[in-house]
């Protein structure tokens, strides 16, 4: 509404300054004459609105970290992804914000303390519970269905995972999926959303986090994992009304597990908020760079990494270039099963815009003409 009120009060200048007369009538001379004439100047010399902009980096990356003997050798590979990061910070181009999944060992703490980020975050613990409604889908859906898939085992493990930040974490919340297939549910997979300061003084940006249910991996028929999957996307989007406001820029990441999966990807497209990066650099007029995909080729379906940003309020959000990092290239092997996906954003605004946006309460404008000259009152 502050965002319309601006609108509005912007409006009513130019209609004021329309209706002051350009030429002063003959019945007013001398000093009144001057007094008309200036104050018509003085509206209609309105100045360019002033842009102001920053950029931010964030990596979404499955790390891999499964405990023994689910994988081998992770504890080692863990430390050595936190030693890559240390060695893009010396180098000056870390990610300012990691979004890390299956990041369930212990050894994630090796990987934080050698990375150097200030700031870390964790998701759903092991005990964290969900709560909230229900998605009105979720009726005949048998929590415990395939027992030697690992269903109605229990939590053997947290959500795995964690945000590192360069910009400070403000705040976070926490929420498991209530609904899971196969031995996916042996983690308490689930969503977070960190709130951070960002630079340059525009306010915060809030940041998302996300595991969904695997498909294959879960061992349990594709029906069954399809339907848990669609399920936990209705929980995510519900997160997403009760936990942010438009006022606020949003980046939302992680491993949606969508690859040629497109009855996955395609379930409440039309109910995002969000829009996927791979979707919006694949067009033509997108001014992205880096490692764009045309549209027609749908990228969004060939990896189970993705990102995704909002831009509805006086923050402006667009993705600027796309980059993978960590995968083979041809000489070492990659330290995941996953590439890393790093995604920069450039975030614009207008301060005098913003500022009033963020006027707590309704803005009223009323233009008021008196003779000689105009009066504004703005009244909050």
């Amino acid at each position: 509404m502050a965002y319309l009120a601006a609108v509005t009060l912007a409006s009513a200048l130019a209609t004021a300054s329309a209706a002051i007369p350009t030429e002063t009538p003959s019945s007013l001379q001398g000093p009144v004459a001057q007094i008309v004439a200036q104050s018509a100047l003085e509206t209609q010399a309105v100045p360019e609105p002033e842009v102001m902009s920053t950029e931010i980096s964030v990596l979404t990356y499955n790390v891999k970290g499964l405990p023994w003997p689910i994988a081998k050798g992770r504890a080692q590979a863990l430390r050595e992804i936190g030693e890559e990061l240390a060695q893009m910070r010396r180098e000056g181009r870390q990610p300012q914000v990691v979004l890390i999944q299956e990041g369930f060992r212990d050894e994630v703490e090796d990987l934080v303390a050698t990375s150097g980020y200030p700031h870390w975050a964790r998701g759903p613990g092991r005990s964290e519970r969900a709560v909230g409604p229900q998605p009105e889908d979720a009726k005949g859906f048998d929590p415990i269905r395939y027992l030697r898939s690992g269903e109605g085992w229990g939590k053997l493990t947290g959500a795995g995972l964690h945000v590192l930040s360069d910009l400070p974490i403000l705040e976070v919340v926490n929420a498991p999926y209530r609904y899971c297939a196969g031995f996916d549910c042996l983690a308490n997979k689930g969503v977070m959303m960190v709130r951070l300061a960002l630079p340059d003084g525009p306010g915060e940006i809030d940041i998302i986090n996300t595991h969904m249910n695997s498909r294959r991996a879960a061992k349990v028929p594709m029906e069954r994992s399809l339907q848990a999957h669609r399920l936990q996307t209705d929980e995510l989007l519900g997160f997403i009304r009760t936990h942010w406001t438009a006022d606020r820029p949003l980046l939302v990441g992680g491993d949606f597990n969508v690859k040629n999966a497109p009855d996955r990807y395609a379930h409440r497209a039309d109910a995002r908020p969000y829009k996927v990066v791979a979707e919006f650099c694949g067009q033509r007029d997108s001014g992205c760079q880096g490692e764009v995909v045309a549209a027609d080729a749908q990228p969004w379906l060939r990896s189970q990494d993705l990102q995704a940003f909002v831009s509805k309020g006086p923050i402006d959000v667009r993705p600027i270039r796309i980059d993978t990092l960590f995968g083979f290239d041809g000489i070492k092997a990659p330290l995941s099963d996953h590439d890393g996906y790093l995604v920069r954003y450039r975030l614009s605004w207008n301060p005098t815009v913003l500022a009033l946006a963020r006027n707590v309460g309704p803005v009223e404008v009323r233009p008021q003409f008196r003779n000689p000259g105009l009066r504004v009152s703005v009244k909050y």
